[in-house]
């Protein structure tokens, strides 16, 4: 049993770390809320007058806040659909025995690995091009006209990107979920004559259910930042077809040159993350509780 003194010790050893924590998070929050009640302008420096709560004004009634939200939703959920249907599927088939399984799984894991701004320029200069891309070939090669990927479809092209980028972990996670699956009921229900589609509606899915849940939620957490791929592909364009809510206050703060509104994002940016994030972990655990 630990003593009063021992849990004194344990404290002061582990009070530096909580306090660096702390200043890391507070500081660039507390520095967010002032300037956000300021008219800071990085073109008009030394004039800074408080202005209260006119920078969320003008953001919440700037008509590309709501495209900025609209677009936000459709890539995280998007992202989520394609990732955790696809995640099932791969989860399902690497859990089969097959040649070369443990090569396979490192290749389908691989592309989690690498950065997002270098993935996301090698699919528009190597594969979405329209001039020189892969797809453009593969178009001219059966005589059909090659796709400008984010000229016509921006948000979809990104979704498709972002997708490819955490199909991995959503399969990593399912897999594992999987493979705690005993195969003793599988067996028995095979016996008893339920066909594939009823072992994967009534054990499978059931079994991976809390996987899934627990993918939703670490996904959504990170989809709802998402910036590198918009600004290395897109730039938020056509107009804001492809902006959302991060890339907004990026534009606002540093192509604007506004940061009062661009902290006035911020702040909103992190409300919003903040309801979706305690209303995922009220789910997940609703879902853990059962």
């Amino acid at each position: 049993m630990a003593t009063k003194a021992s849990r004194s010790a344990a404290r002061v050893m582990i009070a530096p770390s909580v306090l660096l924590l702390l200043g890391w998070m507070l500081i660039p929050l507390a520095l967010t809320l002032y300037f956000s009640v300021l008219r800071y302008n990085l073109l008009m420096p030394g004039a800074n007058p408080f202005v209260g709560i006119e920078n969320y004004t003008y953001f919440l009634t700037d008509p590309a806040f709501t495209d900025a939200i609209i677009n936000t939703l459709l890539l995280v959920g998007g992202v989520l659909l394609i990732t955790v249907l696809g995640g099932i599927g791969l989860a399902i088939l690497l859990d089969q025995p097959m040649w070369g399984q443990g090569i396979v799984r490192i290749l389908v894991i691989a592309p989690f690995f690498v950065m997002p701004t270098v993935s996301a320029l090698v699919w528009k200069n190597m594969f979405m091009n329209p001039v020189n891309g892969l797809f453009a070939y593969l178009a001219k090669a059966v005589g059909m006209q090659p796709f400008d990927f984010f000229a016509v479809a921006p948000l979809a092209s990104i979704i498709g990107i972002v997708s490819w980028q955490w199909l991995p972990f959503a399969t990593l996670i399912l897999l594992t979920a999987m493979q705690s699956l005993d195969s003793e009921q599988l067996e028995a229900a095979e016996m008893d004559g339920a066909g594939p589609v009823a072992r994967f509606r009534y054990i499978m899915l059931p079994h991976m259910a809390r996987a899934i849940t627990v993918v939703i939620l670490i996904q959504t957490i990170f989809l709802l930042s998402i910036f590198a791929e918009i600004l290395v592909t897109t730039n938020g364009g056509p107009g804001t077809a492809s902006t959302n809510l991060t890339f907004l206050v990026y534009a606002e703060s540093l192509l604007r040159f506004d940061v009062g509104t661009g902290s006035a994002g911020g702040v909103v940016a992190i409300v919003l993350a903040n309801i979706v994030a305690i209303f995922l972990m009220r789910m997940i655990g609703k879902n853990l509780d059962t």
